[in-house]
């Protein structure tokens, strides 16, 4: 990823634009990137306006229908929206489901980041490309047996095609316009699939990111239930006192050109995604635990792509969900992969958001990658919080890396300035390699 203007490289792609809703207040990614530059820890007691924690949490995760923690990353305004400026009539945006509503503002303003006029986009290939996990309003509408929730537009305010088609109908972008699910991975496989439309000359421009919001209990009581959440409410990465994740809210699309194209065109570059790539875990000790050799396997694939050897990284976004499980196995993982063809005293740091804002699932690969791009972009890498004493699986003598718990500098390097972002998930992972000029 770069903020400076490297030679044009074919096969290289831009970040021209970042649009976000994160915990915290960050209604763009200026104010997020105050919000991990300071340290904050954005994880709050649920609001009254998404469900009643009164009635439903307990420390007892046996309990029949209740829920641990009753504290999460929240966005604000969630269920605000101007259908009008979206040509959308006020009847229709009621049973639109609010995920789809964030994402229509979010990619309006990554556009408008990246110096892009959507109006004058109408028409044209633009590709869509959007992550999402739960859909809780599809729950909420459908879990009325009288069905009088159910209206004419039900099905498309709640179906999971619509987080991206909605955006494609709504701004009249031609290009292909695809919903996934690959769980946590969500949203860097939209960013994966996006760099390969671009390279391919299905499209110019693409959007890529995800979404995720809570308004129902169901999925964090289900959650609770399979032990994955903290009981507390804290997230902890890496910490010896982690004990799960912290359920969280978040949006956020980037605009993407080919770099030539964005060169050509003057664009603002954030950054410039060197390589992409997916695989998957195959059989583990669980559906829902990583595989080392897998992560280790794919970061040496994505740095072949991107013409690099994973130890000329200078930062890597862990994925860090706060489990005593999966954190010493990615931690262990990216040991082993940055070590590669490192140089002697070759500084690197690894990180996660998820200290800050908890894990936003569908969306918590998006918003690695906008912290990476700003980290690149800023020349800086925010604290990691929440670190008090280290996982004692984890053997810091035996890693490459630091985990910073201070606002750092970018350590000293040859050549560009390169990251990367890992995201684990129970069938994919999709790291980005990424650079910025020197």
């Amino acid at each position: 990823m770069t903020d400076a203007t490297p030679a044009p490289d074919q096969g290289r792609v831009a970040i021209i634009g970042i649009g976000c809703r994160l915990p915290g207040g960050a209604s763009d990614h200026r104010s997020f990137w105050r919000n991990l530059l300071d340290g904050k820890d954005c994880i709050t007691p649920t609001p009254a306006d998404r469900y009643d924690i009164r009635t439903l949490a307990s420390r007892d995760k046996e309990k029949r229908g209740r829920l641990t923690g009753g504290r999460g990353g929240y966005i604000d305004g969630f269920d605000e929206f101007d259908p009008a400026f979206f040509g959308i009539s006020p009847r229709e945006a009621d049973h639109m489901d609010p995920q789809q509503r964030k994402l229509l503002e979010v990619a309006w303003e990554a556009l408008e980041d990246g110096g892009q006029r959507p109006g004058e986009l109408a028409g044209s290939d633009v590709a869509v490309f959007m992550g999402a996990f739960t859909l809780d309003y599809k729950i909420l509408q459908f879990s009325d047996l009288s069905f009088d929730t159910l209206a004419a537009h039900t099905a498309t305010g709640t179906m999971m095609t619509m987080v991206s088609n909605r955006i494609s109908y709504c701004f009249d972008f031609r290009g292909p316009s695809l919903s996934l699910d690959t769980a946590c991975s969500s949203s860097l496989v939209a960013v994966h699939l996006a760099c390969q439309s671009l390279a391919r000359g299905e499209t110019s421009l693409a959007l890529a990111g995800g979404a995720l919001l809570h308004m129902a209990p169901q999925y964090t009581i289900a959650e609770t239930k399979g032990g994955f959440l903290s009981p507390d409410g804290r997230s902890r990465t890496f910490d010896a006192s982690a004990n799960g994740y912290v359920r969280a809210e978040g949006v956020g699309v980037v605009a993407l050109k080919r770099l030539e194209d964005a060169v050509r065109d003057g664009d603002p570059i954030h950054a410039v995604i060197l390589g992409s790539g997916v695989n998957q875990d195959g059989r583990t000790n669980g559906i829902t635990v990583p595989s080392a050799d897998a992560q280790v396997a794919l970061v040496e694939r994505v740095c072949a792509e991107a013409g690099i050897v994973p130890g000329q990284l200078q930062y890597m976004e862990a994925h860090g969900t706060s489990t005593p499980l999966g954190d010493p196995i990615e931690a262990g993982a990216l040991g082993r992969a940055l070590a590669i063809g490192r140089d002697p005293g070759a500084r690197c740091y690894v990180g996660s958001v998820k200290t800050n804002i908890g894990h936003t699932e569908a969306a918590a690969g998006i918003a690695g990658l906008i912290k990476t791009a700003l980290c690149l972009e800023h020349r800086l890498i925010p604290p990691h919080i929440n670190l008090e004493r280290l996982n004692p699986a984890i053997d810091p003598a035996a890693l490459p890396y630091e985990i910073p718990t201070r606002v750092t500098a970018w350590p000293g390097h040859r050549g560009p300035a390169r990251a990367a972002v890992n995201s684990p998930a129970s069938s994919r992972r999709m790291p980005s390699a990424t650079s910025r000029s020197a």
